[in-house]
């Protein structure tokens, strides 16, 4: 299955509001396969106050940036997507912030040509009652997440990303081949080893070494309980 981790940054939270950054990782056969789409977007409207102190991003620094605007990146952005379960940590808040700006295109909603995994839903069923931010999930799974001064797209896709196969069972560290399984169950063909009794010989001790044991387990009845072989 080909995967990709997705976070977004945006200009706030509710109608009208737009994104302004996306950040992806793609993941195959649970390993990180180095491949990445990184975006920074001009919203084409201002950022709120309280969004900008989480990212840091402001309108004079997407400008300064020369931020292509949400239609010049689509095509490319939905390319990278394509066909893969996204991995999104709160999936209707992303999701929905990039089917709005599909929608403003004239373009099919996200579902049309992805799958979705949300790991908010998924940590909230393992952890009953225990917060499943991201921040607690690194601290839960033992993740370094201390570079994370602020919020950022493809930053936190990085460490979901971690956090993601830490949940899941860990990143496999071997890869396997095409036909190979990784169940853990190994399976050996014994039709080929044959045993013939009657050729295996047996070797007896000699009467010098019958009797140096018969003389140490003497020694052992002196110093304890004697021997466990020779109780009846």
């Amino acid at each position: 299955m080909r995967q990709v981790v997705l976070d977004t940054e945006t200009t706030g939270i509710g109608d009208g509001h737009r994104i302004i950054e996306i950040g992806c990782v793609e993941v195959i056969k649970r390993k990180l396969t180095g491949r990445h789409y990184h975006v920074y977007i001009n919203p084409e409207r201002p950022i709120d106050e309280e969004a900008a102190e989480v990212h840091g991003i402001t309108n004079e620094w997407l400008i300064e940036q020369g931020a292509p605007v949400f239609s010049q990146v689509v095509d490319d952005f939905r390319t990278f997507i394509d066909g893969a379960q996204l991995v999104i940590h709160n999936a209707p808040f992303d999701v929905g912030m990039m089917d709005a700006e599909f929608s403003r295109l004239n373009m099919t909603p996200t579902r049309d040509f992805c799958g979705i995994l949300d790991t908010l839903v998924m940590a909230r069923q393992m952890h009953p009652g225990a917060r499943a931010s991201l921040d607690a999930l690194c601290k839960r799974y033992g993740i370094d997440n201390s570079h994370r001064e602020l919020h950022g797209a493809l930053l936190d896709a990085e460490i979901l990303a971690d956090v993601y196969l830490m949940m899941t069972g860990g990143q496999t560290d071997l890869a396997l081949g095409e036909d190979e399984s990784d169940s853990g169950v190994v399976e050996l063909d014994l039709g080929d080893i044959k045993v013939d009794a009657a050729a295996l010989k047996v070797v007896k001790a000699t009467t010098e070494e019958a009797a140096a044991h018969e003389a140490f387990l003497d020694l052992i009845d002196k110093k304890s309980e004697g021997a466990l072989w020779r109780r009846s």
